[in-house]
């Protein structure tokens, strides 16, 4: 039995988090921390826990979350996670970070991309990227590890088969994104206040959104090809959810068949990947691990659509996936029940 800690606590992937770690047959929730100001007897935050969990949120202490835990989830904003993570690496504790802040293994880009200094350096060249469907391996041992973004998890794990066989022009890929307003976290803000969200679904960050430089990343890791996306994100008035609809321009002649053939290939042992005869709908993977992926030929182009729970798969189903691979646990436990 692994002892877990959830830092960040007050949040919706924390809650996605618990709900998952309830399940899990060797984890035990020992510990959650959040700000002052949010701190007190967990069902407060999260009612529905009532009866079902029996802790206190409390202020960070360092200290006794290193005696209290063997892995700690941090499920903090980016730019935050780097204060905490040396302290928990040098204190024994592995760590699986949820925020952007050991993504992107340069930190100069890092520093263009989110705008701060970054702070922990040295534990950049620590950290892989928690992509098990591509990067397992990697994953294996592991005690820093760095939980994929929502959009790049279900972008990446689409291209990295088409551009590691060279079927499509890695320069020459539209990513239109569109994510349940979940995503955009649980404080207060204006364009997702309800009378401005209901029956809504409108565009952001057009042609800056910092996950662009994180999906060419994964793929250039993988592939050993550099790549170069246009990824378009919208939000629309769903709580949860995914949908990626990704064109790409092909570089021989190619069949929905042999695309199909091509990710049973790539995926066909995995557990969380579902590839599909038909466009997946996001009802079917709401509240799942799943990614569900469905290709095929049109236009003279290579059409990808792909589903996830962005915060699921897109978050803490993918972290404790990570969890358990790095405590030497079976990869689905607590996230197929």
């Amino acid at each position: 039995m692994i002892k877990v800690a959830i830092i960040g606590a007050s949040g919706y992937t924390a809650w996605e988090t618990i709900k998952i770690l309830l399940r899990h047959n060797q984890a035990q929730l020992t510990y959650l921390t959040a700000l002052p100001e949010e701190c007190g007897p967990v069902t407060e935050i999260f009612p529905a826990l009532r009866g079902r969990l029996d802790l206190n949120i409390e202020p960070v202490d360092l200290n006794k979350l290193s005696d209290s835990a063997d892995v700690a989830l941090c499920c903090l904003p980016h730019k935050v996670s780097m204060d905490y993570v040396p302290q928990l690496l040098s204190a024994g504790v592995k760590v699986v970070d949820f925020s952007a802040d050991y993504r992107i293994h340069d930190a100069e880009l890092y520093e263009r991309v989110y705008q701060v200094p970054h702070t922990d350096q040295a534990n950049l060249p620590r950290a892989v990227f928690g992509l098990p469907e591509l990067f397992r391996k990697n994953i294996i041992g592991a005690d820093l590890v760095a939980n994929p973004g929502c959009y790049p998890t279900a972008a990446s794990l689409v291209l990295a088969p088409l551009l590691k066989e060279k079927i499509i022009a890695p320069d020459d890929i539209i990513i239109n994104a569109i994510s349940g307003a979940s995503g955009a976290g649980r404080k207060a803000a204006l364009p997702f206040h309800f009378p401005e969200m209901n029956e809504n679904l409108f565009a952001y960050a057009v042609g800056s959104h910092r996950h662009m430089p994180e999906i060419n990343q994964i793929l250039a890791d993988f592939t050993g090809t550099p790549a170069d996306v246009l990824f378009q994100p919208h939000v629309v008035s769903i709580d949860r959810g995914i949908t990626e609809t990704i064109y790409c321009r092909p570089l021989m002649n190619i069949d929905q068949q042999k695309l199909s053939d091509l990710y049973h290939h790539y995926y066909g042992d995995e557990p969380f990947v579902r590839i599909l005869n038909t466009p997946p709908k996001l009802k079917d993977i709401a509240n799942t691990n799943f990614v569900d992926i469905f290709a095929t030929v049109t236009g003279g182009k290579v059409v990808v659509f792909t589903t996830i729970d962005n915060l699921v798969k897109g978050a803490a189903g993918q972290a404790v996936q990570n969890m358990n691979i790095i405590s030497e646990l079976p990869e689905t436990e607590g996230l197929l029940s």
